[in-house]
């Protein structure tokens, strides 16, 4: 169970502390520093190299929370509201990644390949205001998992 615990945390931190980096720290400073093909290029290989993370992450949450869930909790009969409600919550985050990776995130690296920086702009904006509510769901999630049954 320590091993499951530990790598689940490990997995929530490198995901929402990426992002928390990403968006309070970086992204002012790219935005302040660069011109828009400098920062469109800097953000499509910065993504380009956080995705894979941020996938090992979604696969080692899945694999722990269900595992904590249930071979100590006793499934999700037995399991409080505070672990429905980070599944709930972390399973909206993951969708919200999914559409990220897919969609926008593709989008951005195909014109940043084409040099067509409008469109790379509108979707590194598209891109910023997903991050910034899948940061907020995920620290409600470490609020929710912090407080726990006492929730």
């Amino acid at each position: 169970m320590s091993l499951a615990i530990t790598l689940h945390l490990l997995a929530s931190v490198i995901w929402v502390g990426g992002m928390f980096f990403a968006y309070m720290a970086l992204r002012p400073v790219a935005a302040q520093l660069l011109e828009a093909p400098m920062r469109l290029t800097l953000w499509a290989q910065v993504f380009e190299r956080f995705f894979p993370y941020v996938w090992g992450s979604i696969i080692i949450l899945l694999l722990t929370g269900l595992w904590i869930t249930f071979s100590v909790l006793g499934g999700m009969g037995s399991a409080g509201m505070h672990v429905h409600t980070m599944l709930m919550l972390g399973i909206i985050m993951m969708l919200i990644f999914g559409h990220i990776y897919f969609a926008p995130f593709k989008r951005l690296k195909q014109a940043v390949e084409t040099a067509d920086w409008a469109m790379g702009g509108a979707k590194l904006g598209q891109i910023r205001m997903l991050i910034g509510i899948n940061l907020c769901l995920g620290l409600l999630v470490v609020v929710i998992a912090s407080m726990g049954r006492y929730w």
